[in-house]
């Protein structure tokens, strides 16, 4: 008589997840989609170059900027209600994208886009930290992995084919216009089946940190995504440069508000543990070599092999294809605690390997064929079981409280990471490709690939680091019941 409120709890469940996900899988296309998009935005808007990059970049930069704020939001005004809040954001926002008349006006509604995502996608992870847990949170955090790096394949795919088939002649805009009724469908279904906030009175936010560390991202990320095009001007070294001192401004503010008794941004003693400290640099490093790849692969392939938008999409199928086996595969196996910890460095292992197997076999001329989608599989298969498997770790490093401050981090540091790997590795291969023949390419993206196999060593090195520190999740400084675990402070505010 108990399996039937048993079986419909895990019905419930599923149908959440699948809002949470969907949400997360929406705003991921849109950081991709307009890549493929830029050339037919210039013919139809008359758009400048500056133009373009801005409304790549605005996007994006507006994205990382808030996504700490967001999470921050989602915990004092609640994950539900955020979550409504910017997916009514992105999906009206998609629409103005859709009829923008100019290209001023596509950067404005991009960045008002962009804002609606960051108030959304930290209150998808917040949800599976809330909501699920033990080997259901495992499995949902394999689903989440797929749903990031399916997301940024999606969008290169999605927006070849729209473009390509140019319906109605609209050109460029169903790739925005798409979202609005998919978004009408999700707002229903999440106002459904997402659960009520609990209740209580809203903790202040806090407005030094938001403006702190809004400043310290801005001076970080816009020389690191504009940069590279403008040919790296003095201002973009000396916005670098400041971004440190804001970083520590940042971080007296953050501790003079604890001391106070009040609501930090980001409490810095889950960052200071150190699962969640390397956990978060194996991810970042991981990170920076998939969005990196993504850019640098449809350049090798489109501007050095001369292969279409949409070959290139495709390109990175058996990528996908393997992350998605690694996600859910791996709650499956029921492998004890103790080779659980070993399942990250062992994918991040599998991914060096990928990347030296690439290199390789471009070194070597074999730049085409089936060995090259083999070794992307066996890369996306790496990357797939090094993330998930780490992401539940470190937030099961802490309590079920800080799952606001996790999912900020996580998500902060996967859209830093990506803009890093680009600039870093999409500069250097664009340093190295100066002629356009296949030959001069293909030893580019070789050397590319080979970096690519260093950095993913370093993330081994780090996860592995990381899953060593198994700290009880009832410290923190803070007094927990077994009813409540979140902080003494926060129960007493509500």
């Amino acid at each position: 008589m108990r399996s039937f409120p048993i079986a419909t709890q895990k019905r419930n469940n599923l149908r959440l997840l699948a809002v949470l996900l969907a949400g997360q899988f929406m705003a991921n296309v849109d950081t991709a989609v307009v890549n493929v998009a830029t050339p037919s935005i210039r013919a139809d808007l008359h758009a400048s170059g500056a133009e373009l990059e801005f409304v790549v970049s605005g996007y994006v930069l507006t994205y990382a900027m808030l996504l700490v704020t967001g999470a921050r939001l989602g915990d004092t005004r609640g994950y539900r209600r955020l979550f409504l809040t910017g997916l009514s954001v992105f999906t009206l926002a998609s629409l103005a994208c859709g009829l923008a008349p100019s290209g001023p006006v596509l950067i404005v509604v991009r960045v008002v886009q962009g804002s609606g995502a960051a108030l959304m996608v930290p209150q998808v992870l917040s949800g599976i930290q809330l909501n699920f847990s033990g080997a259901d949170r495992a499995r949902a955090v394999g689903l989440y992995a797929i749903a990031l790096s399916g997301g940024a394949i999606a969008g290169q795919i999605l927006g070849g084919v729209l473009i390509a088939a140019n319906l109605f002649g609209s050109g460029w805009r169903p790739i925005f216009l798409i979202n609005v009724p998919i978004g009408v469908v999700l707002l229903v279904a999440a106002i459904r089946y997402l659960p009520a906030d609990r209740g209580g009175r809203a903790k202040p936010l806090d407005f030094p940190g938001v403006v702190t560390l809004a400043a310290t991202l801005l001076l970080a990320i816009v020389p690191l995504a504009v940069g590279r095009d403008l040919g790296w001007p003095g201002w973009t070294w000396i916005c670098l440069a400041m971004s440190l001192p804001a970083l520590a401004v940042f971080v007296v503010i953050e501790r003079r508000v604890a001391r106070q008794g009040g609501y930090p941004l980001i409490n810095l003693p889950v960052l200071a543990r150190p699962a969640v400290s390397w956990g978060l640099l194996a991810l970042g490093i991981a990170t920076a070599t998939y969005f990196a790849l993504l850019f640098t692969l449809a350049l090798y392939l489109q501007q050095g092999l001369g292969k279409s938008p949409l070959y290139s999409g495709l390109a990175l199928l058996s990528w996908v294809a393997a992350f998605g086996i690694a996600g859910p595969l791996l709650p499956r196996l029921h492998l004890s605690s103790r080779a659980a910890l070993r399942v990250a460095p062992i994918g991040y292992l599998l991914l060096t390997t990928a990347y030296v197997g690439v290199s390789l076999s471009l070194f070597t001329g074999h730049f085409g064929g089936a060995l090259f989608f083999v070794l992307l599989g066996l890369g996306g298969l790496g990357l797939g079981t090094g993330f998930a498997p780490l992401v539940a770790h470190i937030t099961s490093s802490v309590p079920s409280g800080y799952a606001p401050d996790m999912s900020g981090l996580i998500t902060t540091t996967s859209q830093v990471s990506a803009v890093i790997g680009i600039a870093t590795f999409g500069t250097a291969y664009l340093n190295m490709a100066t002629r356009t023949d296949p030959q001069s390419a293909t030893h580019a993206f070789a050397l590319i690939t080979a970096g690519f196999a260093l950095a993913a060593l370093l993330a081994m090195a780090a996860s592995y680091v990381s899953t060593q520190h198994r700290a009880p999740v009832v410290t923190l400084n803070h007094t927990y019941s077994q009813a409540d675990k979140r902080p003494a402070a926060v129960r007493r505010a509500d």
